[in-house]
């Protein structure tokens, strides 16, 4: 959204410049520490050095060319293209650019990726730049790319089979809905027209001179920036773009780039439109400008972008507030100011996520929200916090400047050539906002409603299930409310701030012992409660802590009667709140803070995770206190929440996949008594028991000597042990230790083949899942991961490259040690109907060819590059590291054999998953189709 990108997106780009001037007519300085630069030609360029992740760069071609410039018999040539130049260049014809980029460690899908939207397209390439040859060919990639793509008929003719199964995987109820209700919403308007997905009869019969007449119209330099970002030197990659960029022309009587408006209008129009598979129940308003978006180029312009973002954020507090009230009005709303999905128009826009038929009442909530504040305004309280908030988040990312990842940077050079969104950076940012906002004035936040809202050019779409039972509003309806909204209204009730978020006294306990680990750089605090906690300093961020507590036990404790009476109440304890404070109490209590925790209960273990700053750790100490020792038991709250996940769910089955998904879950779960349906129903709500999951909460949290606490980060030695010991000391403790529960359920035997019917479009899908035991052996997990990847491969090859039967094809493997050994493997992709057992026969066959030969070098050498590029990058993340602590806590194994990990990935061979394929996929398995019903 516009209103936020300026004081929460660049949060996460550190850059550089100072708030000297902040006259209202002072231009926004743009970061010193980019090279920019234009050449002859009109190419724009954006350099920077950054050194996160090392020995790498992300490099991005920006084409500000999108489907709105497609002719009529274009449509959907603009995302064409985007295929054809994955499919030969001048240096890489065919596959060998993906094939080379492959063997460098660049994944596709994952890595190496692109987009089309109606403006732009967009190309992004990361790649090493510890290789001066790697880099070169990272040039050469994005140089073929903008001008020298081969569109031969044979490469064309193949990839229609992969844009169409594109097309394909979005047809569904919101694309039909969407179809319906766009000429609405985008009103005279060419946006209507060119979806970037385009024509399904033109992909099919296109002449190949179309995609050429675009790409050679479109893909010029003077629409083109290139931007580099990494771990590089800033005037060698100048001189590449130079090299690379220079020697091309613009066309002679080149195209205009043209601007397309949306209209406005003076009517109301209202879009009702319902569909037999759509899941849920939506209205949203629009309000649209009367004029085309403003460039923010001046300070003036900034503060004015300011004051509409603290607007979106108090009235979105309410909001959020309501969401979270016993009687919530709707499962989610929100409303904000921003584009509506052309470039060129803006507006004031709310919606509401409702309950099937609500959609209403959720309509008139919103409308008067906003009528609230244009009756009685914002108080300066809801100002104060806002402010806060925004001063603690811009904060964070200034304390971050140094570590952040190159990623971060991309985009916003991006929106800065495409749309010349301002690039100050986050310590011209940070300064110019602790200088403006306290001038900020309420008067001015609260006179935005009046622009915003109004009687002409305006939409309200609303959406739900065609169901029996359920009832549309009538157009009139709808504007009838729009018409009375806000009447009766009174100012809105702040109630009583919280003071602390702990009620009843702690009593400290002690540091008992203090051990470290040299290798993993731990440090291991064992307190007098039994407690343990192993944290470990890291500098990988300066304004990051990330912590897990896990204890062995869940719900496998539970009798089959109390697990499913307790499964869906779990998840909704916490919007009780704690310390005898509700859920908004807890918010407005943190505004300006930044600290988080989340309690979980799953089958084998129970803990809790968290996230924090080294500024604000002890709230986050003192939640972790406040849960296990003062949860609230709140039957209205939990009603709250029973009903905003009853409006979720109540539909979710009507989409042909989540029903295929659940329909596979339960054929492969039918000897399990534990076994519960993915998606809940009303007789499970019915037979849900709130506060039998409430006394089972407290049974398992009641034992605090049984958990191991884990955190990384940037931890201060003193500040932790100090914390620790007030508030994980004190915690109750029997000094019991609870063992993990194998119950013996095991994963359904045999070979089985398992066809769901649903949906009405022509849309299929496979899943090939194999299950069983094993014993446990971490060179066999890392080889069922590799074959996993390698496979991936080569299905990619064969379904997509050679048959052109699927988009994307995924492989997936996985091995785990608790409650029991056992292993997991999937493969599934989105197909036609008509291909869906050949193409399920291939992937078996491509199985088979492993089992029988294994994996051939050059593929296994991918998969290592990939992994060990991964692994470079990752190992530098404090997630990763929570994760290597936790899993080895479970697992019972050594996380020093993380230190390993490289050597262990190049000590892999194609016998070690040739063993592995023909060990676990040669047995047990069930291979399911989703199919459209008959």
């Amino acid at each position: 959204m516009k209103n936020f990108r300026l004081w929460v997106f660049l949060a996460a780009v550190p850059l550089s410049g100072f708030a000297q001037d902040l006259k209202g007519d002072a231009p926004i300085p743009f970061d010193p520490a980019v090279k920019t630069g234009k050449l002859k030609n009109g190419l724009t360029y954006y350099i920077r050095k950054n050194s996160k992740p090392e020995n790498k760069v992300d490099l991005r071609l920006v084409i500000n060319a999108g489907s709105i410039l497609e002719d009529d018999d274009q449509q959907g040539l603009a995302h064409f293209m985007e295929h054809m130049c994955f499919n030969g260049t001048k240096r890489f014809p065919k596959n060998a650019l993906v094939d080379y980029l492959q063997s460098i460690g660049v994944k596709f899908g994952q890595h190496l990726n692109a987009y089309t939207s109606f403006d732009e397209t967009v190309y992004f390439l990361p790649i090493p730049s510890d290789n001066p040859e790697k880099l070169e060919k990272g040039f050469q990639i994005i140089e073929d790319w903008a001008f020298n793509a081969v569109l031969t008929p044979e490469e064309i003719d193949k990839e229609r089979g992969v844009v169409l199964e594109e097309y394909r995987i979005g047809l569904g109820a919101d694309n039909r809905m969407m179809k319906r209700f766009m000429p609405k919403m985008m009103y005279k308007s060419h946006y209507a027209d060119r979806l970037p997905i385009g024509q399904k009869e033109i992909l099919e019969n296109f002449t190949y001179d179309k995609i050429t007449k675009f790409y050679k119209d479109w893909y010029r330099p003077d629409l083109m920036a290139v931007i580099v970002v990494g771990d590089i030197d800033v005037a060698a990659m100048e001189k590449k773009i130079q090299e690379h960029f220079s020697s091309y022309s613009n066309p002679k009587n080149e195209r205009p780039r043209k601007m397309f408006e949306v209209p406005n209008h003076k009517e109301t129009f209202v879009a009702i439109e319902t569909d037999k598979e759509a899941t849920g129940s939506d209205v949203e308003i629009i309000y649209k400008d009367y004029e085309m978006p403003k460039t923010i180029v001046t300070v003036g312009d900034y503060q004015k972008d300011i004051e509409k973002g603290l607007f979106s954020m108090m009235l979105n507090n309410r909001l959020r507030e309501l969401a979270n009230s016993p009687t919530p009005p709707f499962t989610f709303g929100m409303s904000y100011h921003a584009g509506i999905g052309a470039r060129t128009k803006e507006g004031y826009q709310a919606r509401a996520m409702t309950a099937e038929g609500k959609q209403l009442e959720a309509l008139k909530v919103l409308l008067d929200e906003s009528r609230r504040v244009q009756k009685y305004g914002f108080s300066e309280s809801e100002l104060e916090r806002a402010k806060t908030d925004i001063l603690a988040r811009l904060e964070r990312g200034y304390n971050e400047r140094d570590k952040t990842m190159s990623a971060a940077y991309v985009g916003q050079y991006q929106s800065n050539f495409l749309t010349k969104s301002p690039a100050p950076g986050i310590e011209w940012t940070f300064d110019a906002m602790k200088k403006m906002l306290p001038s900020v004035k309420l008067a001015n936040i609260n006179s935005l409603i009046n622009g915003y809202m109004k009687e002409d050019n305006r939409v309200v779409v609303i959406t739900g299930p065609e169901k029996e039972g359920v009832v549309m509003p009538a157009e009139k309806e709808v504007l009838a409310v729009l018409n009375s909204s806000g009447e009766n209204l009174k100012p809105y009730d702040e109630g009583t701030k919280a003071t602390s978020l702990l009620r009843n006294e702690v009593k400290p306990g002690t540091i008992t012992k203090k051990e470290s680990n040299a290798k993993l750089g731990t440090t291991t605090l064992t307190l007098s409660n039994g407690v343990k906690v192993t944290y470990k300093k890291t500098d990988f961020k300066n304004n990051e802590i990330l912590m897990e507590a896990v204890s062995f036990g869940g719900t496998n404790m539970y009798t089959v009667d109390e697990m499913k009476k307790t499964e869906w109440a779990d998840r909704g304890l916490t919007d009780a709140g704690f310390s005898g404070l509700k859920q908004n109490d807890i918010t407005k209590f943190m505004a300006g803070k930044i600290a988080g925790v989340r309690p979980y209960i799953y089958d084998s273990t129970e803990g809790m995770t968290g996230s924090t700053t080294p500024k604000d750790m002890e709230y986050l100490f003192q939640m972790v206190h406040a849960y296990f020792t003062d949860l609230n038991l709140d039957k209205e709250a939990f009603e709250g929440y029973k009903k905003k996940q009853m409006s979720m769910f109540a539909n979710m089955g009507s989409n042909p996949e989540s029903y295929f998904t659940q329909e596979v879950s339960r054929f492969a779960g039918q000897n399990n008594p534990r076994y519960t349906d993915p998606l809940p129903t009303a007789e499970t709500w019915a037979q849900t028991d709130y506060e039998l999951a409430y006394k089972k909460y407290k049974e398992r949290f009641a034992n605090a000597g049984d958990f191991e606490f884990f955190f990384v980060g940037n931890i201060d030695d003193k500040a932790i042990e100090e914390y620790s010991a007030k508030y994980l000391a004190s915690l109750p403790s029997t000094g019991k230790k609870e063992k993990m529960i194998d119950l013996g359920i095991r994963s359904l035997k045999g070979e089985h083949k398992k066809i769901v019917y649903k949906g009405t479009e022509p849309k299929s899908k496979v899943m090939i899942r194999y299950r069983g035991e094993a014993v446990y052996s971490a060179k066999e997990k890392l080889a069922l991961e590799a074959l996993a990847e390698i496979l991936t491969i080569k299905l990619t090859e064969e379904l997509r490259e050679k048959e052109s039967g699927v988009y994307s094809v995924s492989a997936n493997g996985a091995m785990e040690k608790v409650p029991y050994g056992s292993f997991r493997f999937t493969i599934s992709f989105p197909c036609g109907p008509d291909n869906a057992e050949k193409l399920a026969a291939g992937a078996l066959a491509e199985v088979q060819k492993i089992i029988a030969n294994g994996p051939e070098e050059k593929d296994l050498n991918k998969y290592k590059e990939g992994e060990l590029m991964d692994y470079k990058k990752n190992i530098k993340e404090n997630r990763t590291w929570l994760n290597i602590l936790t899993d080895a806590y479970t697992d019972g194994e050594n996380a020093e054999d993380v230190l390993k990990y490289e050597e262990n990935v190049a000590a892999i061979s194609a016998k070690d998953i040739q063993a592995v394929a023909k060990k676990y996929l040669s047995g047990d398995k069930i291979v399911a189709m989703l199919m459209p019903e008959k």
